[in-house]
């Protein structure tokens, strides 16, 4: 359960991140997926993460301190910036990278998708990479109030599918709401399930 949140800070890079051996919890999706929205429901905290209509609020990389210094939350830039120029996208994938690649206490990272749309290429390519770098992700499928159980299901099998053609297991998936608090239980059993197993 999560009880208390707090913002520490934004970093540029992750030289610049908190030095600590907690544990850190990352989350990443392509622009304008919902991932603010659902960071505030994950929190029960309405104004911690930044909400815009526009694709790439987030910026930089964003630490909350969960309660009191159980676990960090990270808040990663979107990645498929449409409205930037290449050179932009291109300084935003190496800040992501080079902060996933880096991160020592980085304990998992939770790729978001939209489960209103079709399996898109990019995330399948982001996580593509996460795994040939082994870095440990979750798949958290966002607003899926938005369309119906039957639409959403196909999507999410239709993601499994392509997934499966690379993959020989997949990773943990959950769906989720922003606006009915589906699935928030879930994710952070999820965590402290983690954190439980690695001792700490």
């Amino acid at each position: 359960m999560i009880k208390q949140a707090k913002f520490v800070t934004s970093s540029s890079n992750y030289r610049e991140c908190p030095e600590s051996d907690i544990p850190e919890f990352a989350f990443i999706g392509r622009s304008n997926v919902g991932k603010s929205s659902l960071l505030n429901m994950l929190t029960g905290n309405s104004s911690l993460a930044k909400i815009s209509s526009k694709p790439g609020k987030t910026r930089l990389i964003n630490h909350f301190s969960i309660n009191n210094g159980k676990w960090f939350l990270v808040d990663l830039p979107g990645y498929g910036y449409a409205v930037v120029s290449k050179t932009e996208q291109a300084k935003f994938t190496q800040m992501i990278r080079s902060y996933l690649l880096n991160r020592k206490n980085l304990f998992n990272v939770f790729v978001l998708f939209d489960t209103r749309l079709k399996p898109q290429n990019i995330d399948l390519d982001f996580m593509k990479w996460a795994g040939e770098n082994n870095i440990p992700f979750a798949v958290v499928g966002t607003k899926s109030d938005k369309s119906s159980a039957i639409d959403v299901r196909k999507n999410i099998e239709q993601l499994q599918t392509a997934m499966l053609k690379t993959w020989s297991e997949l990773p943990p998936f959950f769906i989720t709401s922003a606006k009915t608090g589906s699935g928030k239980e879930d994710v952070i059993n999820y965590i402290e399930s983690i954190i439980s197993e690695s001792g700490i």
